[in-house]
């Protein structure tokens, strides 16, 4: 695999246009002048090891929030699904978002390739269901952070205290977004050694007291829906670092190699830990409720243990966020490139070259939801996850069929449409699944937030026609033979930076 994966880059690197070109469709484009579009500097641009940690908190941040798939179905079922799971979900996932990533390395990700498949309409409706779903999933990171915190703390636990916390810790994690995607980067690398070493310690003295016999038990009363819903809470979000493409360093390399670890690392954190709790302890599988990692820690090694892997809930919590506010907000730059926003949300810091706007925006959004109660809203994230999922899947084959000469640093190893189709045929097969078990107000609430972004799409168009906004001056030439380089160049990715 090594040796075809060196022959394909190769290939690409000997196919490229010259260093001062870009790459659409195989028709070398003029690149932007030094310093010009939305790229950050070489230097500044987020290398393997920090993209490997962003994504892996993007998706996980470590096993907490996996005690509810024993809970519902015992151990032996948590250890198969977590086994399983990642094949028939996270790989195809990751081998869709490697093959788009690289072929349009641009800000905004599924946006991106949405658009060039069918459309701005689809365009901003991707843009919709993903930024919903995530902003979502986000906030509930300040609340849980500042929930592990009042475990050491009790005055946390209610009324103002609660209150400065959650506001204190986004306000934070704001202030580090703005400083820097590297500077995330790095920090979400720190973060995950702090908040994984714990389970690495529990595994190893959790090694000698391991008895087999007790992986095998299940459940008496198995809640399927609980079971599904927590390995796909806890397995999604692979393609959200695509919208900070356009500032990853060569990521026809980087994508897909960090993509690769990343799944290996997730998927090992989870079954690890899973594997010495499960195997050392004699615990029924009613008492896995959430944070049960920590009381198993505890019974295995010592309360030394149990309080490391609480502080660990609370890094990672801070992991979490911060990743999901960076991919949240070069979605709304990626958006503002294409022109499906108002130039605003493509405005970057002066020192830093943050989207600051988005950022800013961002951060309000997921602090007001914080103080909600919201978890139907939550259960409709999973479901506008997943139409926008159906949606990436169908993009990246009608891509396949429509610009089959495209050039992809990075091209799944698999030829033929009916192939790529067989790709995305069984996690598409399971997102329905998962749409199919959701209550009638979750269909409700997503038929709401899907209306509203079908509202914003032509409100945008309207501003744009009478002029009551800016929006990017290559949106004006969209219909134009130009149109698609200019989607390149504003992103600044220049064939010799993709690969």
């Amino acid at each position: 695999m090594a040796a075809e994966e060196a022959h394909r880059l190769a290939d690409a690197s000997a196919t490229a246009p010259p260093k001062n070109a870009a790459a659409v469709d195989g028709v070398a484009v003029a690149a932007p002048a030094a310093g010009g579009g939305h790229g950050r500097a070489p230097g500044n641009k987020l290398s393997l090891v920090p993209l490997i940690f962003l994504i892996f908190f993007e998706v996980a941040g470590g096993p907490y929030g996996a005690e509810p798939a024993v809970q519902s179905a015992g151990p032996l079922f948590a250890l198969l699904g977590f086994l399983v799971f990642p094949f028939i979900w996270a790989v195809p996932e990751s081998l869709v978002t490697a093959e788009l990533a690289t072929a349009m390395p641009g800000n905004g990700g599924f946006v991106l390739w949405a658009d060039r498949a069918f459309g701005p309409f689809a365009g901003s409706l991707m843009g919709t269901w993903k930024y919903v779903s995530g902003a979502i999933n986000g906030a509930a990171f300040p609340a849980l952070c500042a929930d592990y915190v009042a475990r050491v703390a009790p005055a946390v636990s209610g009324g103002g205290a609660r209150v400065a916390a959650i506001v204190a810790f986004n306000v934070a994690i704001s202030v580090l977004n703005y400083t820097g995607l590297s500077i995330v980067g790095w920090t979400a690398v720190a973060l995950g050694v702090a908040s994984l070493s714990p389970f690495a310690l529990m595994f190893g003295a959790a090694l000698p007291k391991i008895r087999p016999r007790r992986w095998r038990a299940t459940a008496a009363d198995k809640d399927w829906k609980l079971f599904f819903n927590t390995l796909f809470w806890n397995l999604n979000y692979w393609d959200s670092a695509s919208t900070m493409a356009g500032e990853v360093e060569r990521p026809g390399r980087t994508f897909p190699r960090a993509l690769l670890s990343a799944v290996a690392m997730t998927t090992l954190g989870y079954l690890l830990p899973l594997l010495a709790a499960t195997g050392a302890i004699d615990a029924a599988p009613e008492d896995w409720g959430n944070g049960f990692f920590a009381d198993a820690a505890g019974m295995i090694a010592g309360g030394w243990l149990k309080y490391w892997i609480e502080v660990g809930a609370v890094l990672s919590t801070i992991g979490l966020y911060s990743a999901t506010l960076s991919s949240a907000a070069f979605q709304l730059l990626g958006m503002a490139d294409l022109g499906l926003l108002p130039r605003a949300f493509a405005l970057r810091a002066p020192v830093f070259d943050t989207p600051w706007v988005g950022i800013l925006a961002t951060a309000a959004i997921t602090l007001a939801m914080s103080f909600t109660s919201f978890d139907t809203i939550v259960a409709s994230a999973n479901f506008l996850y997943s139409l926008g999922m159906l949606l990436e899947f169908a993009a990246f084959v009608r891509l396949r069929a429509r610009l089959p000469a495209m050039p992809r640093p990075y091209a799944v190893p698999l030829r033929g449409l009916p192939a790529a189709a067989a790709l995305c045929a069984v996690p598409s097969a399971f997102l329905v699944f998962v749409m199919a078990i959701a209550g009638w107000k979750v269909y409700a609430i997503s038929a709401v937030f899907t209306a509203a972004g079908v509202a914003v799409y032509y409100l945008m168009d309207l501003c744009k026609a009478r002029g009551w906004l800016t929006f990017s001056a290559a949106a004006a030439d969209r219909g134009g033979s130009g149109g698609d380089a200019m989607m390149y160049r504003r992103q600044g990715s220049t064939a010799s930076e993709v690969v």
